[in-house]
């Protein structure tokens, strides 16, 4: 049997245009199973669920990136585990202390902006917040920042 987990990584690997995948249910059976997609770079789609009301509480969910910023989003959201292609030492101690199982393809020290230049600024504005709740306003300034430019 499938976990949940390996189930969302296995849709999110199958469309490069899907940016993260929330699944509960996997039980083989595909009555009860749920499975959402988010499309879109960055924190973006998950930002779209919590701006929805939608809970993930119970769902195992699979993202391309998850640093500190995307893990206490995901915390927010309610999931029980994080599978990522690249997860950051910050985003897995994150997920770990929130409680929520984590696995990766690759771990690496740090996320990166996308000129890769210097530390993702959305991983900037989390870098003192420990808390999911106060996260999420200084995870949104931090995009309509960089809408901005």
């Amino acid at each position: 049997m499938t976990s949940d987990v390996e189930r969302a990584a296995d849709v999110l690997r199958s469309d490069p245009a899907i940016g993260c995948v929330a699944c509960r249910g996997g039980d083989g059976t595909g009555e009860s199973d749920e499975i959402l997609t988010g499309f879109g770079r960055g924190v973006r789609p998950l930002l779209q669920w919590l701006a929805d009301g939608r809970s993930l509480v119970g769902y195992s969910a699979a993202d391309r990136v998850v640093g500190k910023g995307a893990a206490l989003l995901y915390a927010r959201l309610g999931v029980v585990a994080v599978y990522a292609e690249t997860m950051s030492e910050a985003g897995l101690s994150t997920l770990g202390a929130q409680g929520i199982a984590a696995s990766y393809g690759t771990l690496v020290p740090v996320i990166l902006n996308r000129a890769r230049t210097g530390v993702c600024p959305i991983e900037r504005s989390v870098a003192a917040i420990d808390d999911p709740i106060a996260a999420e306003p200084a995870i949104r300034a931090a995009v309509a920042e960089l809408m901005r430019r």
